[in-house]
């Protein structure tokens, strides 16, 4: 792609983020059940930026703790299978190692909130260490005040929600 090529319309990252804004506004079980037949047409070895980001936004809209952590899990195992260029073609900012801190964040997180310490740990670790590659604007501030708020969470013994979930 040149600098004045722009990225190709993407039909199903539509359908992912107009079922997100869904959730966003109040109708969660509406986006959920969106989302999750998107996942059954998507299959387990479709693209995986619709993976990755499907799975990403589908656990925020979970019911329970256990349910967030799959989806979480599949985010972050998706992602393995992303490259840059694949990123690109949707958004030219995009790079695969961008979306590592927020995965092992939500990661850490959901373990904390299970009381899964040691795993907790081993995400928040990982989200610390990948955070050099955030940008400095309000999604990297986002997620560096997530990594601050698990960690205190995890510090302080707590399992409950965050206020600022990340």
């Amino acid at each position: 792609m040149t600098d004045t090529d722009q990225p190709t319309p993407d039909p199903t990252m539509t359908r992912i983020i107009e079922a997100v804004q869904l959730g966003q506004a109040g109708a969660r079980a509406q986006a959920r059940d969106q989302l999750t037949a998107l996942w059954d047409e998507i299959g387990p070895t479709g693209d995986a930026l619709h993976r990755c980001t499907l799975a990403h936004y589908l656990a925020d809209l979970q019911d329970t703790v256990e349910a967030e952590l799959v989806w979480d899990e599949r985010a972050l195992a998706a992602v393995a299978d992303l490259t840059d260029e694949r990123a690109r073609r949707h958004d030219d900012a995009l790079r695969v190692r961008g979306f590592l801190p927020s995965l092992h964040l939500n990661l850490a997180d959901v373990h904390r909130r299970l009381g899964h310490t040691g795993p907790a740990h081993t995400h928040l670790a990982a989200a610390r260490q990948l955070a050099d590659t955030l940008p400095e604007d309000p999604y990297g501030d986002m997620i560096r005040a997530g990594i601050r708020g698990v960690a205190e969470a995890l510090a302080s013994d707590s399992t409950r929600r965050l206020d600022a979930a990340p």
